[in-house]
C-alpha cells in the first residue's frame, strides 16, 4: 500500500494514463519539500480544507499531478509539489483537492482579457507591431512582497467576477480582434496550466502565437509539453540569490534557471525580466554573478530588460529604483556581453530602444508601445547587414 502513483491527465484528452509508479519513500521526500522554509521565507501556505465540495463548470482534472493512498494528492505542475488532503487548496489558490482528485478552479474563467501590444509583454524581439488577446486567471505560485497584479494573483478564481471563455472560444475572440497571438499574462499562467496549454493547442491550430509571461517556476515534464506549442516567452528573473527568492517572492531561484535552460534547448525565443527593486535586487556583485552565468549558459543574444521598481503591495515604503542606478546596470549587463539590455519605466531612456550590436546604429526607436523607427530588413541591420537576433516579420 506504501505506493505513490504519477497520473498524467492529458488535458484534451479523456482517460489518465499511469505511467510510472514510485516508492514509497518519494512521499516523504515530496512532503519534505513544505518542511524546507525558513522563519524569513514568504513562501505560501496550503488551505486547509478551503476546497468546494464539488467541481463545478469552470474546473477541470489536473494535468499532472501523484494520487496517495489516503487520497492526498501531490501536484505536479510546480516546484512546490503540495500536497494536498481531501478538500485542501494549494499554495497558488487554483488546485484543490475534491474527493481524492486535483481540479484547477481556473479553467474557462479568465477575469482579465484585453488586446496588448507585444511590446507591452515585454518581448521586444519577437515580431514587432503585433498584438495579442491577453488572457489571465487568478492565482500564482509565488507571494512576491512587491507583486504588481496581487488583486488577481493572491486571490481565488472563484473570488473575482469573470468571464466565460473557454478554448476554443479564446482562440475565436483572437481571431476577431485580427490578434497575432494569444498572451498567458498577468498573473501567473502556471497556475491555470490545464487552461493554458488547452487554449495554445487550439491557437497553435489556428495559426496564432503562444506567448508566455511568467515567473518560470515549472516542473520539467509540463514545461517540456508546453514548449510543443509554445512561440516566445517573458520569463521575470527576480535575482540572481536564493536567499533573495525565498525571502521575497516565495520560491527557489534553481527551478527557474532550469526553465531558462529547457527554453534554450527548444530554441524557444524568450526574453528575461528583472524589477530592480531597492535593496533586494540591486547588489552589484549578485548582479554580476547572474550576467555571467547568462552568457554562459544562454549566450549573449536574449534581451534583458530591467525594471524601474515602484512601490506596491507590501514593499509601499520602498523608494522607486533610481534611473542612475538602471543606466548603470545597464551599462554593466552590455560591458560583460549581454547584447540587448533595456530599460523599463522610464519613457525617453536611451534603453528603450534596440541598437546594432555591431555598428551600433538605432534600429528600433520607441517611444512607450509605439515604434517611430524601425530600420531593420527582415532580420538584417540596415546599416552594417549584421543578423539581430530574434523573432522578426
Amino acid at each position: 500500500m506504501n505506493q505513490l502513483t504519477r497520473r498524467r491527465f492529458l488535458v484534451s484528452g479523456a482517460a489518465a494514463v499511469c505511467t510510472a509508479a514510485l516508492p514509497g519513500p518519494a512521499l516523504a521526500g515530496v512532503r519534505g519539500l513544505l518542511q524546507k522554509a525558513g522563519p524569513d521565507d514568504v513562501t505560501g501556505v496550503i488551505f486547509k480544507g478551503d476546497a468546494p465540495r464539488h467541481p463545478w463548470k469552470w474546473s477541470k482534472e489536473a494535468f499532472d499531478y501523484h494520487r496517495l493512498p489516503d487520497q492526498s494528492v501531490v501536484c505536479g505542475i510546480c516546484p512546490h509539489g503540495c500536497v494536498l488532503e481531501k478538500q485542501d487548496r494549494g499554495i497558488c489558490r487554483s488546485k484543490v483537492n475534491i474527493n481524492g482528485k486535483l481540479y484547477s478552479l481556473a479553467y474557462g474563467n479568465p477575469c482579465s482579457v484585453n488586446i496588448d501590444p507585444v511590446e507591452k509583454k515585454p518581448l521586444f524581439h519577437f515580431h514587432p507591431r503585433s498584438t495579442n488577446l491577453s488572457i489571465a486567471a487568478a492565482g500564482c505560485n509565488f507571494r512576491c512582497l512587491n507583486c504588481q497584479n496581487w488583486e488577481i494573483s493572491q486571490v481565488y478564481p472563484e473570488s473575482l467576477r469573470t468571464y466565460e471563455l473557454f478554448p476554443a472560444q479564446v482562440v475565436e475572440k483572437a481571431i476577431e480582434v485580427k490578434a497575432e497571438a494569444v498572451a498567458y499574462t498577468y498573473s501567473e499562467a502556471i497556475s491555470y496550466f490545464e487552461y493554458m496549454i488547452d487554449t495554445a493547442r487550439v491557437a497553435h491550430e489556428k495559426g496564432l502565437y503562444n506567448l508566455w509571461i511568467s515567473n518560470g517556476y515549472i516542473n520539467p515534464a509540463p514545461l517540456d509539453v508546453l514548449c510543443d506549442v509554445l512561440d516566445a516567452a517573458n520569463i521575470n528573473l527576480k535575482c540572481f540569490s536564493d536567499d533573495v527568492y525565498r525571502k521575497l517572492n516565495g520560491g527557489r531561484l534553481g527551478p527557474v534557471l532550469e526553465t531558462f535552460k529547457a527554453l534554450h534547448k527548444r530554441n524557444v525565443h524568450f526574453e528575461i525580466t528583472t524589477l530592480m527593486v531597492p535593496g533586494y535586487v540591486d547588489d552589484p556583485e549578485i548582479f554580476s554573478a547572474m550576467c555571467r552565468w547568462i552568457i554562459e549558459n544562454l549566450g549573449p543574444d536574449y534581451p534583458l530588460h530591467l525594471l524601474r521598481f515602484f512601490p506596491r503591495y507590501k514593499l509601499d515604503r520602498l523608494p522607486p529604483t533610481p534611473v542612475a542606478t538602471l543606466t548603470e546596470f545597464r551599462q554593466f549587463a552590455m560591458k560583460k556581453g549581454i547584447r540587448y539590455v533595456y530599460v523599463g519605466n522610464v519613457p525617453g531612456h536611451e534603453g528603450n530602444h534596440t541598437y546594432c550590436h555591431h555598428c551600433g546604429k538605432l534600429l528600433i526607436e520607441r517611444q512607450g508601445y509605439l515604434i517611430k523607427t524601425y530600420d531593420l530588413e527582415k532580420n538584417i541591420c540596415k546599416h552594417c547587414k549584421t543578423v539581430i537576433p530574434g523573432r522578426w516579420t
